[in-house]
């Protein structure tokens, strides 16, 4: 097990990324920010909090995709859905899309298909902690990187706890 963002690093990685969203997107007005379950969850409450803190007079818009049920690698399992919440109208709105990890794209393939059941956007935008570039599937590219990892195709890239019970992010080869 590798560590690839220490506790300080991912706090600063979280920072950056919503300091980078504050200044592409000088108002919030027709910006949505969504968070993939159920990690891009975890990411995307932190960055949502931070632009918050950034943004105090402004009232983000922040919702959860589940794409359980979009997804085209679990047509055998039967799964449980997780949260879906997105009390807001996204048609012609900017989208960010929230993910932990870019890997294959399929993820990101099924939570568009998600997203056109909700509206058609005006635009979608990916902002993800780590991309793993070289194992892409589909031509799907994030617009806002923390981390760039290049990895073996089975490694696992994981958010664990550390020894003073914070998150770090770690790479766990098989």
């Amino acid at each position: 097990m590798k560590t690839i963002l220490t506790a300080g690093q991912l706090d600063s990685a979280i920072l950056d990324l919503a300091k980078k969203l504050h200044e592409n997107h000088p108002s919030l007005d027709d910006v949505v920010f969504v968070g993939i379950q159920q990690g891009g969850v975890v990411l995307a409450n932190r960055i949502v909090n931070a632009l918050q803190e950034l943004r105090p007079a402004d009232k983000l818009k922040y919702g959860q995709l589940d794409i359980t049920f979009y997804r085209d690698d679990i047509r055998n399992e039967i799964l449980a859905p997780d949260t879906m919440n997105i009390p807001f109208d996204i048609e012609n709105k900017q989208v960010i899309l929230i993910d932990d990890v870019l890997f294959t794209g399929r993820t990101i393939k099924a939570a568009l298909d998600a997203l056109l059941d909700y509206g058609r956007p005006a635009k979608v935008e990916l902002c993800v902690l780590i991309d793993r570039k070289e194992h892409r599937q589909f031509p799907i590219q994030p617009d806002y990187a923390a981390v760039q990892v290049n990895t073996q195709k089975n490694d696992k890239i994981k958010l664990v706890k550390d020894g003073n019970d914070k998150n770090q992010v770690v790479l766990i080869s098989h």
